[in-house]
C-alpha cells in the first residue's frame, strides 16, 4: 500500500512537472526564435502549434523507447477525448459563451475525425511499422495546411498571451528554454515509470490508466492557453489551440514513438476506446457547428460525454 501511495504521488508530481516544463519551454523557445529573426508563421506551425503537445511527444518517445506502447496510444487518444470533451465543455463554465465559425469549425473538425480513423485502422492490426508511423507524421503537414488555408491566423499570437519579458537576452531564452525541455523529459520517465509500476500493483492495464489519468495532466496545458485566450476574447486562439492539439495528438504525438521504435498494442483496449473518441468528436462538431456557440448547455453535453466513456472501462476489463 505505501508504494502505491509512493509512485501515486510521483506520478502526479511528474504531471505537475511536466505541465510547467512544458509552458517554460515552449514560451521561451519561442521568444529565442523571434529575436533571431524567424517568421511568426514557422513559430507559429512548429514551436506554438505543437508546444502544447511537448509531453504527449514526449511521453509517446520514452514510453516506445522502454517497449510501452499501450502508454503512448492511450495517452494520445485519451487527450484527443480529454480535450475535445472535458477541457472545451469546461471553457463556458469558466469563460461564459464562446461563438464559433461554423465553416472552419467544421473543416478543422473533419481532419481530426479523419487523423482517428487512420489510427483505427492501423490499431486494428495490433501493431504499428515505420510506414504507417511516417504516413501519420506526415499527415500532419496536409492537416496544417488545411488549417493555414482556412483560419489564416498568425499562431504565434499564443505566446504573446503569456506573461514574459520579452526583451531577456538570447542566452536566458536560450538556458530556460532548455531547461524545459529537460523537465519535460524528466517528468515524462517519471509518469511513465509511475504507470508502469502502478498498472502492475492495481491490475489496471497501462493503456486505461494512461487513456485516463496521464491524458488529463497532458490535456492540462491546453486548458490554462485557452481560458487565457478567451479572457482576452481571442475565441479563434482558444479554438483553434483546442482542435489543432487534438490534430497533434492524433498524428505527431501517436506517431513519433512508433517511427523511432515500432510496437505492438493492445487492440483489444484501444479499439472501444478509439471508437468511442471518433464518435464523440464527431457529435462534439455536429452539436457546435450546428448551434455556432459554446454554452453552458453544450458544455455539460460535453463534460457527459467524457464521464460516460469511463462506462467503456466496465466491458474492458
Amino acid at each position: 500500500m505505501a508504494e502505491v501511495l509512493m509512485y501515486s504521488l510521483l506520478l502526479v508530481g511528474g504531471i505537475v512537472l511536466i505541465m510547467y516544463s512544458s509552458r517554460v519551454a515552449v514560451i521561451h523557445s519561442a521568444r529565442l526564435a523571434s529575436q533571431l529573426g524567424v517568421s511568426s508563421l514557422i513559430i507559429g506551425i512548429t514551436l506554438v502549434s505543437i508546444g502544447t503537445d511537448f509531453p504527449e511527444i514526449f511521453n509517446s518517445i520514452i514510453s516506445s523507447y522502454l517497449g510501452h506502447s499501450d502508454i503512448n496510444v492511450g495517452d494520445s487518444v485519451g487527450s484527443v477525448l480529454t480535450q475535445l470533451t472535458l477541457v472545451f465543455g469546461l471553457l463556458p463554465f469558466l469563460c461564459g459563451t464562446i461563438y464559433i465559425k461554423r465553416k472552419e469549425f467544421i473543416i478543422i473538425g473533419s481532419c481530426l475525425v479523419l487523423s482517428l480513423f487512420l489510427i483505427f485502422t492501423v490499431v486494428e492490426k495490433g501493431y504499428f511499422t515505420r510506414l504507417d508511423a511516417l504516413f501519420m507524421l506526415l499527415s500532419f503537414i496536409f492537416y496544417t495546411l488545411i488549417t493555414y488555408n482556412v483560419t489564416h491566423s498568425d499562431m504565434l499570437e499564443k505566446v504573446d498571451l503569456m506573461v514574459l519579458d520579452k526583451y531577456k537576452p538570447k542566452k536566458i531564452h536560450l538556458m530556460l528554454a532548455i531547461l524545459g525541455f529537460l523537465g519535460v523529459a524528466i517528468s515524462s520517465f517519471i509518469i511513465i515509470q509511475s504507470i508502469i509500476i502502478l498498472s502492475s500493483f492495481l491490475q489496471i492495464p497501462e493503456y486505461i490508466l494512461s487513456y485516463t489519468i496521464l491524458a488529463i495532466g497532458t490535456s492540462s496545458p491546453e486548458l490554462f492557453i485557452e481560458v487565457t485566450a478567451i479572457k482576452k476574447k481571442e475565441y479563434n486562439i482558444a479554438i483553434g489551440d483546442a482542435l489543432g492539439s487534438c490534430i497533434v495528438d492524433a498524428s505527431i504525438s501517436i506517431a513519433i514513438g512508433n517511427f523511432l521504435f515500432p510496437q505492438n498494442v493492445s487492440a483489444e483496449l484501444a479499439m472501444p476506446t478509439i471508437l468511442y473518441t471518433i464518435i464523440s468528436c464527431t457529435m462534439v462538431i455536429v452539436l457546435v457547428s450546428v448551434r455556432q456557440k459554446l454554452d453552458k448547455k453544450a458544455g455539460a453535453i460535453l463534460i457527459s460525454l467524457y464521464a460516460i466513456s469511463f462506462i467503456l472501462f466496465i466491458f474492458i476489463l
